[in-house]
């Protein structure tokens, strides 16, 4: 729990300072990862689990950065946990990851590119999209790259 506090104490120092990222933290504790830092920015409502992991409970959107697949023994489509959607800042399902588990159109944050995305959910498709034109169209239990710029997800049950 210390651990989180010491997070969202040089969150709230960064945030209060005006930095677009966190200035070095303590010996102990590892700098908040930047993309982070600015969709906390971004998009209200978000909580900081530890460096490079934050949450939006109201949105059910979760950033992880780089995530490895650790501590997760539960994966649909790569490390697209079951039931989640997920975008992803490098090709083949690589790099930072926003995830949501709710199947509706969600507004991906203008910080974050979308190269490629999951669809961890068992039925259903969804559309990476800019504006209403259709960048990919990922099927149930898939996942595609992306081409050309995104700003919406939308899902389709």
């Amino acid at each position: 729990m210390s651990r989180l506090r010491g997070a969202v104490a040089v969150l709230l120092a960064v945030l209060l300072a005006g930095a677009g990222a966190p200035a070095a933290a303590t010996a102990a504790e590892e700098p908040l990862d930047p993309l982070m830092v600015r969709i906390l920015e971004e998009v209200p409502g978000g909580v900081v689990i530890d460096a490079g992991t934050a949450v939006w409970p109201e949105l059910d959107m979760e950033y992880t950065a780089r995530p490895d697949g650790s501590g997760v023994t539960t994966r649909a489509v790569g490390n697209c946990a079951t039931g989640r959607i997920c975008a992803y800042r490098e090709l083949n399902r690589l790099g930072s990851m926003l995830s949501w588990g709710s199947c509706t159109t969600i507004t991906i944050p203008s910080s974050f590119t979308t190269r490629s995305a999951a669809n961890a959910r068992t039925s259903g498709y969804l559309q990476v999209r800019s504006g209403s034109t259709v960048r990919a169209t990922v099927s149930a239990n898939s996942w595609s790259n992306v081409s050309g710029s995104s700003d919406n997800i939308r899902c389709f049950l």
